[in-house]
């Protein structure tokens, strides 16, 4: 089997497609993004008043992360439900196995019309690479690129391309003159809106991948002068004490006050653009008589610490960088205002919401159906544990509660996110959380075990983890 899939196993789309009853999935996935800009998790200096009506009218979750916290293993484990190490994009630039099953494929499997727009980062160091042809069930790829985060686009008679060049008619990341039409996030929202109009008679699965807020910190107007430096947060993490700060995540040198609130201003702007997006991509949908029977999922492929800890970017397991928003919309299943605590991550997507679809899964996944979250009936058996990796850096456990992280270089650190929610204290030596310590570690050497994760084997890693368990 390769990764454009093959038609064994499914039904024909133009038997099946004619099929009452069956949601339409439309995944709304952006780029390093921070999710305390958004509205519903706090964010004070943005209005996403878009983004937070699906928060508000469907399911919110308050501890959803990355499974690694970079743009590619993050998304590999996104479409196919297993860890990194099985897909085997452990970091970026890794081409997805062809043997990896989809959510996409399987749904196209049943007769959905199927596409995906924007940045994929799964098929190798091409940039921008137009139209993979390993498609991976994503049947209109048309306007999927490998890599980059572009900031114009445009349409020509040999198909899309940056428009944004240099004197060697080389892409780049040039922002000057785009506008409402060339801008890529308004770009690809509207191919996105042309294939719902073209699909909305039948069922669908499309995927919109937004590059943006990932730097270049920069936007069209008049996003670009929305925001003042003066409105940028400063974490209050950002000046803190040597005892706070684990050797796996070092302050940035020469990131300052005044830069870090230069960046955010572009930052910011990105956001807005993005949330007028949505809004854009709502009202097609209702126009269409379709919005109610659309499963709309808002997400990232991780954060951004934006200057929180005084770091930018991310690949550590702190919250600015690996926790991302998680929001999900089908009010046919899922009640407004559902707030949903139990950790998840990435891998947990495909069983969780082709489950709420109806839809069976190949039984080859690695994350958990969390469906049942998502409509307010915890089950019985529910563990609140989920797990994270750091390429061969760092491998963590987490809860709504705790995160245990064990690192390849320092020692390892516990976080008491409810008393800590700034995490600056390692409660790992605390004799009132050895109970917790052993716990977690239990769960994460169980992983290890189970999903083949080596750094149980990791010669400084593996004793730390089989010592906090005697």
């Amino acid at each position: 089997m390769t990764g454009s899939g093959v038609a064994a196993l499914g039904i024909s789309r133009a038997s099946s497609a004619r099929g009452a009853g069956r949601p339409n999935l439309l995944i709304i996935h952006t780029d390093e993004h921070n999710f305390r800009t958004l509205g519903c998790y706090g964010g004070q200096v943005v209005r996403t008043p878009n983004i937070d009506f699906l928060a508000a009218q469907g399911a919110m979750c308050t501890s959803f992360y990355a499974t690694t916290p970079v743009c590619s293993p993050s998304r590999a484990a996104f479409v196919s439900g297993r860890y990194p190490q099985n897909t085997p994009v452990v970091t970026n630039n890794i081409p997805l196995n062809d043997d990896i099953v989809t959510f996409a494929e399987i749904l196209r499997r049943q007769g959905y019309a199927t596409g995906y727009a924007g940045k994929w980062h799964l098929d190798g160091t091409g940039k921008p690479q137009w139209a993979p042809e390993r498609k991976f069930g994503f049947e209109d790829n048309r306007y999927m690129f490998n890599r980059g985060h572009w900031k114009q686009m445009q349409d020509t008679p040999a198909g899309p391309r940056v428009a944004a060049r240099n004197p060697k008619d080389e892409p780049t990341y040039n922002v000057e003159g785009a506008d409402e039409n060339s801008f890529t996030t308004d770009w690809l929202a509207r191919k996105t809106i042309d294939f719902i109009n073209a699909h909305k008679d039948e069922p669908f699965c499309y995927m919109l991948s937004i590059p943006d807020p990932h730097g270049p910190n920069t936007v069209r107007p008049p996003y670009d002068t929305m925001f003042t430096a003066e409105q940028a947060r400063v974490p209050s993490t950002f000046y803190k004490s040597d005892e706070q700060t684990p050797r796996w995540a070092p302050p940035e040198k020469g990131l300052t006050e005044k830069r870090l609130r230069e960046l955010m201003t572009g930052y910011y702007g990105m956001v807005k653009c993005i949330d007028d997006n949505v809004g854009r991509i709502l009202e097609a949908l209702r126009d269409s008589g379709i919005l109610d029977r659309t499963v709309v999922v808002f997400t990232a492929d991780h954060g951004d610490l934006c200057g929180e800890h005084k770091r930018l970017n991310k690949g550590v397991p702190y919250e600015g960088s690996a926790k991302i928003p998680f929001i999900t919309y089908y009010p046919e299943k899922i009640s407004p205002g559902t707030v949903v605590n139990q950790a998840l991550t990435c891998v947990d997507f495909l069983p969780t919401v082709l489950s709420v679809m109806g839809v069976h899964t190949l039984g080859v996944e690695e994350g958990r159906d969390a469906s049942a979250l998502f409509v307010g009936k915890t089950p019985a058996d529910w563990k609140d544990i989920a797990f994270m990796r750091g390429g061969r850096n760092w491998v963590c456990a987490l809860t709504d509660d705790y995160k245990i992280v064990y690192p390849r270089e320092g020692v390892p650190w516990l976080f008491d996110l409810k008393k800590d929610p700034d995490e600056l204290t390692n409660f790992y030596g605390d004799p009132q959380r050895r109970a917790v310590v052993k716990h977690v570690t239990a769960e994460l050497l169980a992983y290890c075990k189970k999903y083949n994760d080596p750094h149980a084997e990791d010669p400084k890693i593996g004793p730390e983890m089989a010592a906090a368990v005697k």
